[in-house]
């Protein structure tokens, strides 16, 4: 596979990333998207249950547009990947045990670790078994 085709790929998949974290999170504060039906049971007791805390989601929502706008701004890329991949694995999660649809946290994941794969050597520095500090 040419350089250029990769190239495009990651760009397409950073984009598409992006697109939906910063859209899906901007929602939470805008509401311009229709709220989708429940899902009942344990997976509306849990979101409920975050939500009650006052803090969390507009935390992750707020979160999430910086970490979007960052992957479409094509800038700190690899940094916003390791912010996203605790987000993207409890999206799988959550939707994997609570729900049943897990298509949309299945590509959220595949990009996720798409990007990840192609970002790295970037990734190298932190699997060093003994790092020192900069003093």
């Amino acid at each position: 596979m040419s350089t250029k085709i990769k190239s495009i790929g990651v760009v397409s998949a950073r984009i598409v990333l992006g697109l939906i974290y910063f859209v899906f999170g901007l929602n939470f504060f805008l509401h311009f998207l229709p709220t989708p039906p429940s899902a009942g049971g344990p997976a509306d007791s849990f979101a409920g249950a975050l939500f009650q805390s006052g803090y969390f989601f507009p935390f992750l929502k707020g979160l999430e547009v910086v970490v979007g706008i960052l992957l479409l701004a094509g800038v700190f890329v690899p940094l916003a990947l390791v912010v996203l991949a605790p987000i993207s694995i409890h999206i799988l999660l959550f939707h994997a045990f609570l729900t049943d649809n897990v298509v949309m946290a299945v590509v959220i994941l595949a990009l996720n670790l798409y990007l990840a794969w192609s970002y790295r050597d970037y990734y190298k520095p932190l699997f060093a078994p003994k790092a020192t500090a900069s003093l």
